[in-house]
């Protein structure tokens, strides 16, 4: 096969996926940019191009700020509490005891339910008022809690939802990289006398870094995006505690019609996201 030939195969293998990135991902993402820069009240209206209004209204108003804090805070203990709990399952699955297959089978359970299933069964096991748990309180004579109608609790529900739903995927990932790390370190380590813990911070953390490293921008990105669960569960609230940039976006331009603001604020959240993406790659290259 000649140069040309090759270069054309290689084009043929990449083209559907050249395509679909720029149909599915590129042309919404500009289609977006270019809805912020009108004011529009519904996608049928007449566009009133208003140049960067919508942004310095985004820019300005405290809702965007606030929702911007709860991502943070979402992201940040939503992705620590996977990477931990991820680590510890997947440490001790990796160990040889009797049933050992079933377990690992059963900690996949809650990454392959569908996230509508798991929020709706979460909703009702929390619901105050007729919520399995709720129930449980009851019977053991304790005053049931409303968990999603209060600020101090609905982060914590959104939160743990997430992590429990997720935290399977890192427990996989980290369980794959563990099968990489060579049984010999482990021998000369004990060899040397080390703890269980040291060999688990000089032996396995350093082998395994690339993977870790890609696991939490994985999860980061997606975590920062998630929608799903936060709309579900409590839709933003209870007065915008839980409402994060994806949220607002959505409620600015489908609930409250405002589709400019809504594509102004979806693009600022990009924005920033494309931003700690670049961050952290200068603070953990993966070629290390």
């Amino acid at each position: 096969m000649n140069s040309r030939n090759h270069r054309w195969l290689v084009f043929g293998f990449l083209a559907p996926g050249i395509l679909l990135t720029f149909v599915g991902i590129v042309l919404p993402l500009l289609y977006a940019v270019y809805l912020s820069l009108f004011r529009l009240e519904s996608f049928v209206g007449v566009p009133e191009f208003v140049g960067l209004v919508n942004y310095y209204d985004a820019l300005t108003d405290g809702r965007f700020w606030r929702a911007t804090y709860n991502g943070f805070i979402y992201s940040l203990a939503t992705i620590a509490l996977q990477v931990v709990i991820g680590i510890l399952f997947a440490t001790i699955l990796n160990e040889s005891f009797k049933g050992k297959a079933f377990i690992r089978g059963l900690v996949v359970l809650p990454y392959i339910l569908p996230t509508v299933v798991v929020t709706l069964i979460w909703g009702w096991l929390l619901d105050g008022n007729v919520g399995l748990i709720t129930s449980i309180l009851h019977s053991l004579g304790l005053p049931a809690i409303d968990w999603m109608s209060s600020p101090a609790t609905a982060m914590m529900i959104i939160i743990f939802v997430s992590t429990w739903t997720w935290t399977p995927f890192v427990t996989v990932c980290f369980l794959a990289a563990l099968q990489t790390v060579p049984a010999d370190l482990y021998a000369a380590a004990r060899v040397d006398g080390t703890t269980a813990i040291q060999r688990f911070f000089y032996i396995t953390i350093p082998v395994v870094k690339p993977v870790l490293v890609v696991i939490v921008l994985m999860r980061g990105i997606w975590t920062f995006n998630k929608f799903d669960v936060t709309w579900l569960m409590t839709k933003g609230g209870p007065v915008e505690s839980t409402e994060h940039i994806p949220v607002l976006a959505y409620v600015k331009a489908f609930t409250l019609f405002d589709i400019g603001n809504g594509a102004a604020i979806a693009t600022l959240g990009f924005i920033m996201l494309s931003v700690l993406v670049w961050l952290y790659f200068r603070l953990f290259p993966t070629e290390d």
